[in-house]
Formats: C-alpha cells, sequence, structure tokens
C-alpha cells in the first residue's frame, strides 16, 4: 500500500477548543493547511520550493467528516495521502487520528495555478510524479479511513 506523504504530529491546544470543550469544527480546516504546507516541505524542501517551481495552489473545494472528537491537550497525528490527480486539480486527503483511530476526514480539492497570474495552470512533471507516489488506490480513497 501507498505510503502517506507525510504523518504530523499536532496536539490540540487550549484556544482551538469551544465551550464543549473539543476541538471546534472550522479548526480541522486549519489542520488540513497546516498539514499541506509539512507536506511540500517533505516533497520539496519547502512551501517556497514548489512555488519556485512556478505553481501554487488554490482551494477549490472542502469537505470535512466528523467521526470522534479531540479535546485540550490530545496529541494527534494527520496523514495525508493524494486521493486525485487531474490535469489542474488534485484531491488531497487528511486523515486526523487520535490513539490510531480515524475522527476526523478531510479532503480538500486544489487547483494548481500560475505563481504570476494566478490562472489554473498543470504542474510540472516533478511536481506532478511527486504527489502521484502517495496516490490511493480507488478503493481506499472513497471511504473513511
Amino acid at each position: 500500500m501507498t505510503e502517506p506523504i507525510i504523518r504530523m504530529p499536532l496536539r490540540v491546544r487550549y484556544h482551538e477548543c469551544d465551550g464543549q470543550k473539543i476541538v471546534f469544527n472550522a479548526w480541522y480546516l486549519a489542520y488540513a493547511d497546516i498539514a499541506l504546507t509539512e507536506a511540500a516541505r517533505v516533497l520539496f524542501g519547502s512551501y517556497d520550493e514548489l512555488a519556485a517551481r512556478g505553481v501554487d495552489v488554490v482551494v477549490a473545494e472542502a469537505n470535512v467528516r466528523y467521526l470522534g472528537s479531540a479535546g485540550f491537550d490530545d496529541e494527534l497525528v494527520i496523514d495525508v495521502w493524494t486521493q486525485h490527480l487531474g490535469n489542474t486539480s488534485m484531491v488531497l486527503r487528511f486523515d486526523v487520528n487520535k490513539n490510531g483511530e480515524l475522527i476526523t476526514q478531510v479532503t480538500s480539492r486544489y487547483v494548481w495555478v500560475d505563481t504570476e497570474s494566478l490562472k489554473p495552470k498543470a504542474p510540472p512533471t516533478e511536481v506532478r510524479e511527486a504527489f502521484a507516489q502517495h496516490l490511493l488506490p480507488v478503493e481506499v480513497s472513497s471511504r473513511p479511513g
């Protein structure tokens, strides 16, 4: 099976929790954004090195499935996978795990854009291949966990 791009540890901070003392739902999108930056670091050395190749990504769509919860000081691990690669877009899946259990799954569709014009642009071959190495099989990419 393909390995995730990164398995990123993250500890829940107090200010990320709501009045019910669980992580406020919108933070999972922030966690995915942090994990994307770390994935770029693993694949290219830094996010800036990715952008130096003339492309960047913008979020076109995001979906969050809540399967469990996390609270203050919980230790999470976010696995980042490539779920789909198109010509000018890709879908990344972020599996948020607590104690080895999938608690949240974020899927984000990104459009590749030229760094100067911000118009859609196919990524260079080496960028595409870097993400393709972590592409989930179809039967795995469509189900949680």
